[in-house]
């Protein structure tokens, strides 16, 4: 069963790697408050810039709404991954919630634990927000720009957008188009570092805190949650030294998630190509991790669907279900059939999931306290019973 951490040992790690000469995973540089708000400003209107995109019609907005939880609220990412530029091309991924996204530390190996942890994507291949934010503008099938040259030619269209800039990094910025991408990046980091991102004002918070109570039924769940099902080994609700948990242990893992035949038949890779997540990266090539997604937050989830790293699931009971039964002959609610084999199914986690042993109503109980995960501001998405 997969250790989590509390942010005190995240501190430390970030402290062990600094010691140590090895890249130190931290948020975006900070300097003072005032040069951060300028930052934060920028990078909120470069967020939100449709022109960065080929056709002028996709910003990180786009796939990341404010109002939404911070996914793409677009009828068409229900197949589970969201339209590029051209209206036309999809990837294999579904794209993840942006919120709280700040609080993954840099990807690294955590030698004594033996796994892999954090990063931004879901394979971990940006190592941090920076690097995140620099992916989506030259990405083939999402906002497509040719090159970063290629971006700062749009980015030198808005004077206001290039004052902001120059005041900011310095007067040279525009010598090097590395330069000034690299400096774009990071002030849409900076943004998602902001408290619109990661406010922490759920329900569950506000139980906590001892400001709201839960109903019996979400305390069956909590506590389902933190016992029967298992759900803490990687998504902890506590932390040891009392700060505010993020539901994810950051680490990586094969659910053994079927293939999205929709997706595939809408990017087009069709059903025989295998999205390998972290095993198949070029510097980890490893097979045992064949099939691992970084494990995602489940603040906000019950608002934050569809589900899994392929976007196959359109319901979070389907998913609760999936994990109790996957591997007992249970049925997707979604299909009337029985689950289909995974992926991959030979690295898949047969210890922590597939065979629960939950009752249908523990299964509600469970669906209930995770809606209770949901930020203040988007409570009013939580689907209708």
């Amino acid at each position: 069963m997969k250790q989590h951490y509390s942010m005190a040992t995240l501190l430390a790690v970030t402290l062990l790697f600094g010691l140590t000469g090895c890249e130190t995973p931290t948020e975006p540089e900070v300097d003072n408050a005032t040069l951060n708000q300028k930052k934060i400003t920028l990078g909120k209107a470069l967020f939100n810039d449709k022109n960065l995109s080929l056709n002028r019609t996709m910003a990180c907005a786009t796939c990341h709404q404010t109002g939404s939880a911070m996914i793409d609220p677009r009828g068409t990412a229900a197949v589970g991954a969201s339209l590029g530029d051209d209206d036309f091309s999809r990837s294999d991924r579904n794209a993840p919630t942006a919120a709280y996204a700040k609080f993954s530390p840099s990807f690294y190996f955590d030698s004594g634990e033996g796994l892999y942890m954090g990063g931004q994507f879901h394979d971990g291949s940006a190592k941090d927000l920076k690097a995140q934010a620099k992916g989506p503008f030259l990405n083939p099938v999402e906002m497509m720009m040719p090159s970063a040259s290629a971006v700062i030619d749009r980015i030198k269209e808005n004077n206001e957008t290039v004052a902001a800039l120059k005041s900011i990094y310095g007067d040279t910025v525009f010598d090097d188009d590395d330069k000034a991408y690299d400096a774009v990046a990071d002030s849409i980091a900076l943004f998602e570092t902001s408290d619109v991102f990661s406010p922490f004002n759920s329900r569950y918070d506000r139980f906590l805190a001892g400001d709201e109570e839960l109903t019996p039924l979400e305390i069956e769940g909590l506590a389902l949650f933190e016992g029967k099902a298992m759900c803490s080994a990687c998504h902890p609700s506590t932390t040891d030294d009392g700060s505010r948990a993020l539901l994810t242990d950051f680490s990586y893992d094969n659910l053994g998630v079927p293939v999205n035949h929709a997706l595939r038949q809408a990017n087009g890779l069709g059903d025989g190509y295998i999205d390998n997540g972290l095993g198949a990266r070029e510097e980890i090539n490893d097979p045992a991790l064949n099939g691992a997604f970084k494990v995602a937050t489940l603040r906000n989830i019950a608002v934050t669907g569809p589900y899994m790293h392929n976007g196959l699931f359109k319901d979070l009971k389907t998913v609760v279900h999936f994990y109790n039964t996957r591997d007992t002959g249970g049925i997707n609610p979604e299909t009337n059939s029985s689950w289909e084999a995974a992926e991959v199914d030979a690295t898949k986690n047969v210890a922590e999931l597939g065979d629960l042993g939950l009752t249908d109503a523990e299964e509600d109980a469970l669906v209930a306290f995770m809606k209770t995960l949901t930020d203040k501001q988007y409570e009013p998405l939580i689907p209708a019973e």
